[in-house]
């Protein structure tokens, strides 16, 4: 069984245990905590020696001279050189990297998925993920890649980072860990995870199955929108971002370590587990964030808004006003704009847009995007309300409604995003989708005020 240790005791990685891992409140914060007191050296970064025979380690998330820097001073047993051997390249199919253009697979046009069912093979957060969509390139740090994780089993002795990205995690079904090196994350449906690039964890299942969706950034790490004239509050709050507190393993035992660089995957032979940071500080970290936290903003008189009004997270591109990728989510509220068509209206748009039903109904097509789906709306792809949806919008009665049981997002890229081959061929595609528009009607007939 594994083991971290953190400052209320042992903390037994498993199942059964019950035990809750600590978080530090507050999103970009110069975090500080240690496992063991006095493991966190106070008033320098770097001293001549550190106590408890601990090795001092910088781990940098963005470049020395950005402003901010992003970064993190780590306090460990053993300096990640001890964690790194040679390297062996292995392959694992089902995920993919940008560029990725399967000259068999057409990602022009409007596309809807089920829920890709869980089987009964045995799968890890490694062999359990599935690249649906591509955008941009990984090797110049653009773009996105959109996957669907499936996950039965925990990683036993078998550790992973991405050089190539921070991950986004949105849970659907099931409960996992994720054991880093800076502490522990326990996620479920209606929270989300942010796993910086770099940062080394383990993955393990705390109730499974486990599926739920993950976009993996490439570019500029996420952060909060600007809010502009909405001022101060509401939207994502920082202070409901959690950072995990310090825990660590004492393990000497033969492990795994796989690593993603520039769309390959490697991995090494190591003695020991790499989670060995007893404290650190710094404001590059792994959080987690209470969807249900998200207070959000809206129409209160007439028109529906953009949905960049429903944005928790932005990635920012080298063009203003044009996000790399923006977390967009669309959870319960209330609708009362007057005289106002209130769902979605039909649009082209020069981003491309994914979405996922985390779960309940959605109010733009109430069929056929179920809990576990996805949809992709490409740019410059008309989409919008199906017939059922149009026809009960244009004649609702408008008095104060509360959208209820619902919570869907979308992942939304500058970039075209590419299907590959798993989402053209194998993932479960609901071919009937572009249907959903045929019995629109023509209701135009040249009379006057006619509506």
């Amino acid at each position: 069984m594994n083991t971290m240790r953190h400052p209320s005791g042992l903390i037994q990685a498993d199942r059964d245990t019950g035990l809750t891992p600590g978080y530090m409140p507050g999103w970009a914060n110069d975090f500080e905590t240690e496992a063991l007191p006095g493991a966190l050296p106070q008033g320098m970064n770097s001293p001549q020696k550190c106590n408890y025979g601990l090795y001092g380690e910088q781990l940098s998330g963005t470049a020395f001279t950005a402003n901010p820097p992003e970064r993190t001073w780590t306090y460990r047993i053993r300096p990640s050189v001890k964690h790194s051997a040679r390297y062996t390249r292995i392959d694992l199919p089902y995920w993919a990297s940008a560029p990725n253009v399967d000259p068999d697979v057409t990602s022009l046009g409007q596309y809807r998925w089920d829920p890709v069912p869980l089987g009964e093979d045995s799968l890890t957060w490694l062999t359990g993920m599935r690249t649906m969509t591509t955008a941009g390139d990984v090797n110049t740090q653009v773009g996105m890649a959109a996957h669907i994780y499936l996950v039965t089993e925990s990683m036993q002795d078998a550790y992973f980072f991405s050089a190539d990205s921070e991950l986004l995690v949105v849970p659907q079904e099931g409960r996992l860990r994720f054991c880093t090196e800076l502490g522990i994350i326990d996620l479920e449906p209606k929270e989300i995870a942010i796993i910086p690039r770099g940062l080394v964890y383990r993955v393990e299942v705390l109730e499974g199955p486990c599926r739920g969706f993950v976009c993996e950034n490439y570019g500029q790490k996420f952060e909060l929108p600007g809010r502009g004239p909405i001022g101060a509050n509401c939207m994502a709050n920082p202070r409901d971002f959690k950072a995990p507190v310090a825990a660590f393993e004492d393990r000497e035992v033969p492990s795994t370590l796989t690593i993603k660089w520039c769309g390959q995957f490697h991995e090494t032979q190591i003695p020991q587990s790499p989670l060995d940071v007893v404290a650190w500080h710094g404001n590059y970290a792994p959080y987690k964030y209470d969807l249900r936290s998200y207070c959000p903003v809206g129409a209160i008189l007439f028109d529906h808004p953009d949905p960049s009004i429903f944005t928790v997270l932005t990635a920012p591109s080298g063009v203003p006003g044009t996000a790399n990728i923006d977390f967009v989510l669309f959870r319960e509220r209330w609708m009362v704009a007057e005289d106002t068509f209130r769902p979605p209206w039909y649009h082209k748009n020069i981003m491309s847009e994914l979405m996922g039903n985390i779960y309940g109904q959605y109010d733009a097509k109430p069929q056929g995007f179920v809990p576990g789906g996805m949809s992709l709306h490409n740019m410059m792809i008309p989409h919008g309300p199906d017939r059922n949806a149009f026809e009960g919008a244009s004649n609702a009665d408008l008095g104060p409604e509360k959208l209820d049981n619902t919570m869907s997002f979308m992942f939304e890229t500058r970039f075209p995003q590419h299907l590959t081959a798993f989402a053209g061929k194998e993932a479960p595609l609901q071919d009937d989708y572009i249907d959903c528009w045929d019995s629109l009607e023509k209701k135009f007939d040249g009379t006057p005020g006619r509506k």
